[in-house]
């Protein structure tokens, strides 16, 4: 568990949603061997690998005086704090007291330490509350399974709200005129209807009146994790595999504070998957961290309270939509109120 269940339903919509899995950091960030402290839904984690890969997280926080465990020592398969040296098992068992050994700390699980798993070069973490410690059901999207599908991770850390960055990508119109110089988003029209379309995992949001000319729809999928899926046309010259495609993903980092995922992933195989690696790294991925760089200056310049002086229109369905399902998770998940 990681939450009271007092905390406010405020509270919860600014730092994240619990009871559900999240995107924390890449995997290369923690190396074997090593340790790394992360802040990921407003709280204070330890993230540390055992020589033979496998990795835990931990509250960063020792039970005996609260220090962090993130400044103690990697011994292995445990940690150990600075401060007085206890010693702390991946599953948060406090395993030895040295100061006091058969101490009444030793044998008890004391530190909350939470399920993780690893995918497509990205470390996931279950948040849950007091009332919901098992992680959730997590199905992982297709793009980052599917071995017809080849994916690269790009990740960076923006100064804004996570919500702010979901809703990016639930705004399909703003690639026509914040993108508009991209080698991709050029084309199209800079008017368009939109249409909300249910699914059984969440929903696509989409223009009704153009496809596979710019950034025209997208899909919120809500699979234990949430994620999008969007699907951009490429040209010839960027090789073969047809559509590129993105899959998203934000961990609320604090109130102000977020980390974008983005796999960006074609379809390739055999001869055609080493034309569109190669062509990736040379060409492709430089013209992505732009756009990437335009969405976080964007974002970034936004008033802290810029979702509630808003006049919205239509193209705005699938953001009102986004919060008015975060709002409710986000109500469900507090007994505080707001």
């Amino acid at each position: 568990m990681t939450l009271s269940s007092s905390a406010t339903a405020d509270h919860i919509y600014a730092t994240g949603l619990r009871n559900q899995w999240h995107a924390v950091v890449p995997s290369h960030f923690v190396a074997p061997g090593a340790m790394r402290k992360v802040t990921a839904l407003g709280e204070q984690w330890l993230l540390f690998r055992r020589s033979d890969g496998a990795l835990s997280m931990l509250a960063d926080r020792c039970p005996h005086r609260g220090a962090p465990l993130s400044l103690g020592k990697h011994l292995g398969d445990r940690v150990a704090c600075w401060y007085h040296g206890v010693e702390v098992e991946p599953d948060g068992t406090v395993s030895s007291v040295p100061g006091l050994p058969g101490c009444s700390l030793e044998g008890k699980r004391l530190v909350t330490s939470l399920p993780v798993r690893e995918v497509a070069g990205a470390i996931l973490a279950y948040f849950g509350d007091e009332e919901h410690p098992e992680p959730a059901e997590l199905t992982l999207p297709e793009p980052l399974t599917d071995p017809g599908a080849d994916a690269f991770l790009c990740y960076a850390e923006w100064n804004a709200p996570w919500r702010y960055a979901v809703e990016n990508l639930l705004d399909p119109m703003h690639g026509a005129f914040l993108h508009h110089d991209s080698h991709t988003m050029f084309d199209g029209d800079t008017t368009a209807k939109f249409r909300i379309r249910e699914t059984d995992r969440g929903y696509f949001f989409e223009k009704t009146d153009q496809r596979g000319v710019n950034f025209d729809w997208v899909e919120l999928c809500r699979t234990g994790v949430d994620w999008v899926d969007l699907s951009i046309p490429y040209p010839p010259s960027a090789g073969p595999g047809g559509p590129f495609g993105i899959v998203g993903m934000v961990c609320p980092v604090d109130e102000r504070r977020s980390g974008v995922f983005f796999w960006r992933y074609r379809r390739v195989e055999d001869w055609q998957r080493a034309s569109w690696r190669f062509l990736y790294r040379t060409l492709i991925e430089q013209r992505h961290w732009d756009v990437l760089e335009q969405d976080r200056v964007m974002l970034e310049a936004m008033p802290a309270d810029a979702d509630r002086r808003e006049n919205l229109y239509q193209h705005d369905l699938g953001v009102v939509r986004l919060r008015r399902l975060y709002r409710a998770a986000a109500a469900s998940q507090s007994t505080a109120g707001v």
